[in-house]
């Protein structure tokens, strides 16, 4: 599909046009974005089957085949149901309204508590996972 990317031409002899949207996110840069397609189906003059993702006007790579990063050209992209991206802009920006100040938290104390809190090991714990001798 590589090789149609950029055309422009042979579009109005599609059969049928399906309209589908996808989210994506990078794993390299944490890059979020959405895009919309036109899948058009075409047959080409032996019979046979193809279809051409059309994005925003131009013929375009199939975008589950090799997505890339638009932010860092990176390859390690998933590729989700449309509305993802959006969504998790939408709750981040509610959550950035609602931080608490910041400082230091203070735990009640617990009547019967000792004062020294215990300070964990790496082996108390694993202890539950260690095997006795027999």
């Amino acid at each position: 599909m590589s090789d149609i990317a950029g055309q422009t031409g042979l579009r109005g002899t599609a059969s049928a046009v399906v309209h589908e949207s996808y989210s994506f996110a990078c794993m390299r840069c944490g890059h979020g974005w959405e895009q919309s397609y036109e899948i058009e189906h075409h047959t080409n003059a032996e019979g046979e089957e193809f279809v051409l993702y059309v994005a925003d006007g131009r013929v375009v790579p199939s975008p589950l085949s090799r997505p890339a990063c638009q932010n860092c050209d990176g390859h390690v992209v998933r590729i989700m149901r449309a509305g993802q991206v959006s969504s998790v802009r939408g709750a981040a920006a509610r959550q950035h309204h609602r931080v608490p100040a910041a400082g230091p938290v203070e735990v009640p104390r617990v009547p019967g508590q000792a004062e020294e809190p215990h300070h964990w090991h790496l082996s108390d714990l694993l202890h539950p996972f260690q095997r006795r001798a027999s």
